[in-house]
């Protein structure tokens, strides 16, 4: 099964019309986004946009073949006029399927947004999933197979992705198609990393894909270290990291503090912006969890396992450091960093990074940032990917 790729942008397209922003400014050539529709084999065309038939033209295709039109999401802008030729577009109610003469069935899928998704299975078996802006599948039941290629809002509606792949429907050979692009994400680099750390890609506007062809599917980082300093946005590039998965594991090192106000408030505000379906422990016990298998980890953050690793060393009494302290800190830090090296899960954690000039006034303080530096040169030696933010953009380091 073909699909071409018509357009790959939000309905008001990229950049959008009269936008100030530095996304739209930067959104040019190949980042220039019309918005999505899809060309399936030529026969069927998924959402009706402006310039449908010149953008046909343009990825060498035409659409007199096509033989269904169908809509995914209502349409509030102008009347879109329909190209000679073409059939009057239409919409599948949800759960029901519709059999073309071409050998092509599609099936509505129900969404928990304004729109419909649609299940295409080709003459020949490969099956792909397109959602709507802003949606997300509802009412998900476990399928036989995983999809062959899922076009979503993947920016926009990370957890459509984490739900997919919840119930088997977004597996590991899945080619997954970041589509309806807005402005909400620097186009260029800082969009193909973050599609990446999800599993997906984005393609350009007139791409013809293979349906089953897996060669692109992304190699999502399993261990990932991020580190910055404070206020940085480094919580939440961690947690934009996993957004798009399932049952994720927060590990909060920080534990409470009865009666700090101001420590309450930090803990909620990181708790309301993560994805309801997660769970969170409070633990500075790293070691366990690294060797069991379960889902993937959100470790925040590896500076508070450090406070509590040294208190345990005695670490701020200079007799009790040099009298086994430095040593059985040394020998946590090192079994810490053998469960990252030998974890089966996926993991990502946060850790500050200090000592960039400042030199602390105390000896204990110049000792934590010490061991800080330590302990995060050995976690990031077990990690395929290392990145520094800095006033919210990722810099990568390694990966």
């Amino acid at each position: 099964m073909e699909l071409t790729l018509l357009g790959t942008g939000a309905p008001a397209g990229l950049p959008r019309p009269d936008c100030p922003c530095a996304a739209c400014a930067t959104a040019l050539g190949e980042d220039a986004r019309a918005a999505t529709a899809l060309l399936v084999d030529g026969t069927l065309l998924l959402d009706l946009t402006p310039g449908a038939a010149f953008a046909a033209a343009r990825a060498g295709h035409s659409l007199g073949g096509v033989r269904q039109v169908l809509l995914t999401h209502p349409h509030d802008g102008p009347a879109v006029e329909v190209p000679a030729g073409l059939p009057q577009p239409g919409r599948v109610p949800d759960g029901r399927e519709l059999a073309l003469l071409t050998g092509h069935r599609v099936r509505a899928v129900a969404m928990d947004a304004p729109g419909t998704g649609y299940a295409v299975t080709g003459p020949e078996g490969q099956r792909l999933l397109y959602l709507p802006p802003g949606g997300a599948p509802a009412g998900l039941e476990e399928p036989a197979t995983a999809y062959d290629m899922v076009l979503a809002d993947v920016v926009g509606r990370p957890d459509a992705l984490a739900r997919l792949r919840a119930v088997g429907a977004v597996g590991p050979t899945t080619d997954v198609v970041a589509v309806h692009l807005d402005h909400d994400v620097p186009p260029g680099c800082e969009l193909r990393r973050r599609l990446a750390a999800a599993g997906a890609r984005a393609v350009p506007d007139g791409s013809t894909l293979a349906v089953g062809a897996y060669e692109d599917v992304p190699d999502v980082p399993r261990r990932t270290l991020v580190l910055g300093g404070a206020r940085s946005g480094k919580s939440v590039e961690a947690e934009r990291r996993l957004e798009a998965f399932p049952d994720v594991l927060y590990v909060a090192t920080g534990g409470s503090r009865g009666g700090d106000t101001e420590w309450a408030a930090r803990v909620e505000a990181h708790r309301e912006r993560r994805p309801g379906s997660w769970r969170t422990v409070e633990t500075c016990d790293l070691v366990p969890l690294l060797k069991e298998d379960g889902p993937p980890l959100l470790i925040d953050c590896l500076s508070l396992w450090l406070t509590d690793a040294m208190d345990a060393a005695g670490a701020w009494d200079d007799a009790e450091w040099a009298d086994g302290g430095e040593r059985e800190l040394r020998e946590r830090v090192r079994e810490l960093a053998r469960a990252v090296r030998h974890t089966r899960r996926t993991v990502v954690a946060v850790s500050n990074e200090v000592g960039s000039g400042i030199v602390p006034a105390t000896a204990s303080g110049r000792r934590y940032r010490d061991e800080l530096g330590r302990l995060n040169a050995a976690f990031a030696a077990e990690c395929e990917q290392v990145l520094l933010v800095v006033a919210g953009q990722a810099l990568v380091l390694r990966g």
